[in-house]
């Protein structure tokens, strides 16, 4: 998995990077009850069925605001499952492809096949992103892996938005995972958790340098929220 991540990181905050400096990405506060109403009203163009065929489409029409109301309405869609874990029955083995240093185009192949089928299950799966993206290069299938990267680049633009990673506006996300899914897109190894309370995480991270932060914030009260209305019989 190292070596995945390692060869995509890079990329990613490459592409983060010039992406921010073109289209200026204004960070907000992300209000749910507004995201909400748009992503279930027919009418509106943020509607979720519509926003959702795009984004599975083989296309990039979706934008920056289009992306923030895919990642955050998704909470508010019948399949959201705040607890969902991915696939995890994979076959022996399956596993340990993630850590070798070479492949073979077969065993690409098998890093796509098991990535297609848990993104069925979890769309926004962002580590198995990083997997399908990768095995897609390696296989020189350059068209289809700058799709998937668009995608994977407008999702963590998305989730970057939402604040600046400061206790006084922290990262907004909607699984638990995308905290250190995120930080490590960003180049950063997670060291330990902290529940700082009021819905706030806190992941300490090694620091890059001297001046670098010791650590980010992540609010998971919508995580919290719906976790409490789904499971509240439990």
């Amino acid at each position: 998995m190292k070596q995945i991540l390692l060869s995509i990181t890079a990329v990613l905050v490459l592409t983060l990077t010039l992406s921010a400096k073109s289209q200026r990405l204004e960070v907000k506060k992300v209000d749910f009850d507004s995201i909400g109403t748009a992503v279930n009203d027919p009418k509106s163009k943020f509607y979720y069925p519509r926003l959702l065929e795009n984004f599975l489409s083989n296309d990039t029409v979706l934008k920056h605001e289009d992306y923030r109301h895919l990642y955050y309405g998704y909470t508010f869609q019948e399949d959201y499952d705040p607890v969902r874990m991915s696939l995890s029955d994979y076959p022996e083995g399956i596993r340990d492809l993630y850590y070798k240093k070479d492949f073979t185009r077969a065993e690409c192949d098998t890093i796509i096949k098991y990535a297609e089928l848990t993104l069925r299950d979890n769309i926004f799966d962002l580590n198995q992103m990083n997997f399908y993206i990768f095995a897609l290069k390696k296989k020189e299938k350059n068209t289809l892996a700058s799709i998937r990267q668009y995608k994977l680049n407008h999702l963590v633009a998305a989730i970057l938005s939402s604040g600046n990673g400061s206790k006084e506006k922290p990262w907004v996300v909607i699984s638990v995972s995308h905290e250190y899914n995120l930080l490590n897109m960003l180049g950063f190894v997670a060291t330990g958790h902290k529940d700082e309370g009021n819905n706030i995480d806190y992941i300490m991270v090694e620091q890059k340098d001297k001046n670098s932060p010791e650590g980010f914030y992540f609010d998971i009260s919508r995580i919290n929220e719906v976790t409490a209305t789904k499971y509240k019989e439990e």
